[in-house]
């Protein structure tokens, strides 16, 4: 399958988001389901778009998922640090996984910041359910950082996010 990366266009932000719930919804990865209040976030494409890079993966102009690349800190990273770029919200549609196209999103943000002035590394966070996408990170060369593991919701005890980076 060919997949094109790409910024994502203002008029592919309400299918992106559609498609960054529901893959976070069905997975099982929002304590609240349908009323968490993260989902307003991984809805708002537009929002992410004007503080970062909003990547989309395109099969025959059909949207097959999605990331957001944080180049060097402001509103939109987590746990970045100077000289870190940070990937976030890596969400691939149901239908489309397993056919490259999370692994593609990866390697264009790792493109990005080795483009990226004064970058030397790549941050992100993920649960520790995501399996899939653990193992594309260590097919790219991440490695866990478990000093950096973090709880974004402090009141839930069960959530803590585990962290990786990418040395450049």
């Amino acid at each position: 399958m060919d997949i094109l990366i790409r910024r994502a266009n203002p008029t592919e932000y309400e299918t992106l988001g559609e498609i960054t719930a529901q893959a976070y919804l069905q997975d099982g990865l929002l304590d609240f389901g349908e009323s968490d209040s993260y989902l307003d976030e991984l809805r708002a494409v537009a929002k992410r778009a004007a503080a970062a890079d909003v990547l989309v993966a395109l099969n025959d102009d059909h949207i097959l998922g999605g990331v957001t690349f944080v180049p060097s800190g402001g509103p939109m990273a987590d746990i970045a640090k100077p000289g870190e770029a940070e990937i976030r919200m890596l969400a691939v549609s149901r239908e489309a996984r397993g056919r490259g196209a999370g692994e593609a999103l990866v390697r264009a943000c790792i493109t990005r910041a080795r483009t990226t002035e004064a970058c030397t590394t790549i941050v992100l966070s993920t649960q520790s359910s995501m399996h899939a996408a653990h193992r594309i990170y260590e097919r790219l060369g991440f490695v866990r950082t478990p000093d950096r593991d973090w709880n974004p919701v402090p009141h839930l005890d069960d959530l803590t996010l585990l962290t990786y980076k990418l040395t450049l």
